[in-house]
């Protein structure tokens, strides 16, 4: 009987072993904004093959490990970017996000710190190996991430310019590597540009009155809620006119073109969400604007395929 109730606690302490080793694992992809960084990777191979390598053959990229490693860089960056900025926002995301602070939980803060020093360090490394311009690239980079989560995230607009530069500042360094300069390729920048700003805007409006007492100085929580909705307004009006330049302009064609037609429609019915003043149309909105990111990205992929195969 003894030796029947020892086999169940041991096997009971196996299960929470493994449930919590599994928690600490979840809690760490969470805290490192893991997911974030997988589909940044997959947005990076996408622009860098279809858009700004413009003559270099499949074959000739998949071995080009300059590139590949340029993107591991980035990938770690933004990692150990994602690590720092839960550390510093740790008592909002508590209100926040508090099923995702809890998984963290499982995991001291000290190992988060150690493994956002890990990853920052691997990634310089590496960026030393490729050349010193890239590693003075990645510096910078890194840098801004820091001050990003330790002081800019709390200031006017300059938290909004911020992060989004902060998103595309790998993008932009693989324009200069292929130096790929047209155009098309500075109308879809200021495109994703605008696009990303209204949903870093919209996301403060559902966190109002938490970044208000956290002292994060948010467009929605200074200009209130009319004047935000009106700045959001004049944002998707511009991306609007952007998307048309893009269409009559840059001779853009396929997917692309059937794209950036259709998000005028997009633009004009989050728009209409904006002036619904509940934090479910809000919701609805800032999802609209994350998903027709990630439709861009897709249509990329296949106007590139259509394309170059």
């Amino acid at each position: 009987m003894n030796s029947e109730k020892e086999t169940f606690q041991s096997k009971n302490d196996i299960s929470k072993s493994l449930y919590y080793r599994f928690s600490q694992f979840v809690g760490f992809l969470l805290g490192a904004r893991f997911f974030v960084a997988a589909l940044l990777t997959f947005a990076l191979y996408v622009s860098t093959f279809f858009l700004f390598n413009q003559d270099e053959s499949f074959r000739n990229f998949v071995f080009d490990f300059k590139v590949h490693g340029i993107i591991f860089c980035t990938v770690l960056t933004i990692l150990a970017g994602g690590i720092i900025n839960q550390f510093y926002d740790l008592e909002k995301d508590h209100v926040v996000k508090p099923f995702r602070t809890r998984i963290q939980s499982f995991i001291k803060q000290k190992y988060f710190l150690y493994a956002y020093l890990g990853l920052s360090f691997i990634s310089l490394g590496v960026a030393w190996l490729i050349s010193h311009n890239v590693f003075i690239f990645f510096v910078v980079y890194q840098f801004f991430m820091w001050l990003y989560s330790h002081k800019l995230s709390r200031v006017l607009i300059v938290n909004n310019l911020t992060f989004v530069s902060l998103t595309l500042y790998p993008f932009f360094g693989m324009m200069v590597y292929y130096e790929t300069f047209s155009k098309k390729v500075f109308l879809m920048a200021v495109f994703l540009f605008l696009i990303l700003l209204c949903i870093d805007i919209v996301k403060d409006t559902l966190t109002k009155s938490v970044d208000k007492a956290f002292g994060y100085t948010t467009i929605p929580n200074y200009f209130k809620t009319k004047n935000t909705k009106i700045i959001l307004t004049a944002l998707l009006i511009i991306t609007m006119i952007v998307s048309m330049k893009i269409i009559t302009r840059t001779g853009v064609s396929g997917f692309m073109a059937y794209y950036f037609a259709g998000g005028l429609f997009v633009m004009i019915f989050c728009v209409y969400l904006l002036f619904n003043s509940s934090r479910k149309s809000n919701f609805l909105t800032l999802n609209i604007l994350r998903i027709w990111v990630f439709i861009g990205i897709i249509a990329m992929l296949l106007n590139g395929i259509e394309s170059k195969f």
